[in-house]
């Protein structure tokens, strides 16, 4: 069995005997959340089916987390198209749920803009545990399979039956095995991973669509748990049921680092080596390059070599679930420093705003000294909250005109405001950020060795 199966056959309670591929399938979750846009309407839903109020199957496992709206209040299109108002009924039956309820709650900070942090990251960052189920209003749910969680997105009638009875619906799904061999070189990452996988044929031909995606191999291995979360986490992109990584000693550390607590990993949480697969999908890491995706579409993905034509960027963003953690603040930070250094400046006709996507991660840039790096670049820097990524804040574009380069996980038309946006790595827009055009932080280096070449 894969890990996977192992999960659902673990906390299945319907219906009993054999499972195929394909078929219905109720779990006992352990952790059940929405978030500020879907709340009102989980709790309106579960009203209606089962009465006001609720007695609800273990509320200490039930999260309502204030990120999606949050930064509504500095979002262009929610104040010039007067949408606060409607934004704000949303918030209010958020709140009147978690008033009502003795559920968890991550909510707004007190006295400044932004929340505790984004829905995906807190999960990983507090609470999911290897083994576990987790299902939430949010297709980007699987970013805690990063920690060995059979993780998933679930709609509100979904949710709002799991909160009256601690179950989660599902399909006994078909698992795809994804092996990333070879290392990363050093200024490619996890993003870049997912944007070459996004290109690959079998995504394109929608092969993998349903599928549990189980990453593997010598260069997961080396990823650190941030980094692996942006590779379950875009598996919504991918088409995918969800992701998972198998856990490992750096799990653990992780949940000690984040926590301060120690758990060990059960001798069951891994795939067996004769576990059944859809498909074996295999990526050379070691000649991987950075990749941008062209505006329209995550699978538009590209080489920096293969862009041609040089396109100047209006806004640089880096934020969002995908890439507001820690390790992408350190790519940030590693770039914009050495740029700075050797004279860079970020061009007056290009804006770079960076997010944190928990508070936790505010902290850590400023016990790292990076905020000081970020304030001399000029960097805008955004309290947590899904902003730009859910065109809800600052730094979506306000123009058609304007093009974006952006760390966050969609660039559907019109996802972070009415501009183009190309999807790249955290170090290919702080690069580009210092550059004024898109570019990788190896351009970056090369256009600082031909300034040195012209004096």
């Amino acid at each position: 069995m894969t890990l996977v199966e192992k999960i659902i056959e673990r906390r299945r309670v319907a219906p009993t005997g054999d499972l195929s591929r394909g078929d219905g399938v109720f779990l006992s979750a352990d952790w059940r959340f929405s978030h500020d846009y879907f709340t009102g309407m989980c709790a309106h839903l579960m009203h209606g089916a089962f009465g006001n109020p609720v007695d609800l199957a273990r509320p200490h496992e039930i999260i309502a987390f204030q990120d999606h709206l949050i930064l509504a209040n500095q979002s262009f299109p929610h104040i010039r198209d007067n949408l606060l108002a409607a934004v704000g009924g949303l918030a209010s039956a958020h709140d009147t749920f978690v008033r009502q309820y003795p559920v968890l709650a991550h909510g707004a900070l007190e006295g400044q803009s932004g929340s505790e942090g984004i829905c995906h990251a807190l999960l990983t960052e507090k609470h999911a545990l290897p083994g576990q189920v987790v299902v939430g209003t949010d297709s980007h749910t699987p970013h805690s399979g990063a920690l060995g969680c059979l993780a998933f997105g679930a709609g509100a009638t979904d949710i709002a039956n799991s909160w009256a009875t601690g179950f989660i619906r599902c399909r006994m799904p078909e698992v795809i095995k994804v092996e990333l061999v070879g290392a990363l070189k050093s200024d490619v990452t996890a993003k870049d991973v997912v944007l070459e996988l996004l290109r690959s044929e079998p995504i394109r031909q929608g092969q993998a669509i349903g599928a549990v995606f189980e990453y593997s191999g010598e260069a997961v291995a080396g990823l650190s748990i941030d980094e692996r979360a942006t590779l379950t986490n875009m598996v919504a992109e991918l088409g995918g049921f969800t992701g998972i990584v198998i856990p490992d000693q750096k799990a653990i550390d992780f949940i000690r680092e984040r926590r301060g607590i120690e758990v060990e990993l059960e001798d069951w949480l891994f795939s067996d080596p004769d576990a059944e697969y859809k498909e074996h999908i295999t990526i050379n890491c070691s000649e991987l390059v950075p990749m941008v995706a062209a505006p329209g579409d995550p699978g538009n993905g590209m080489t920096i070599a293969e862009l041609g034509e040089r396109v100047s960027i209006d806004i640089a963003y880096g934020g969002s679930c995908t890439a507001g953690k820690r390790e992408d603040f350190d790519y940030y930070h590693e770039v914009l420093a050495w740029g700075l250094a050797r004279g860079f400046r970020i061009p007056e006709h290009t804006k770079l705003f960076l997010q944190f996507g928990t508070l936790a991660v505010r902290d850590y840039c400023r016990e790292q000294g990076y905020l000081q790096t970020f304030e001399k670049a000029g960097v805008e820097l955004i309290m947590p909250g899904c902003g730009a990524c859910a065109n809800c804040g600052p730094g979506s574009s306000t123009r058609s005109d304007q093009v974006t380069v952006s760390a966050i996980n969609r660039n559907f038309p019109g996802r972070s405001g009415p501009g183009q946006v190309w999807l790249a790595s955290p170090y290919t827009v702080a690069a580009s950020a210092l550059l004024g055009y898109l570019g990788s932080f190896d351009t970056l280096q090369k256009a600082e060795r031909s300034l040195v070449v012209v004096a």
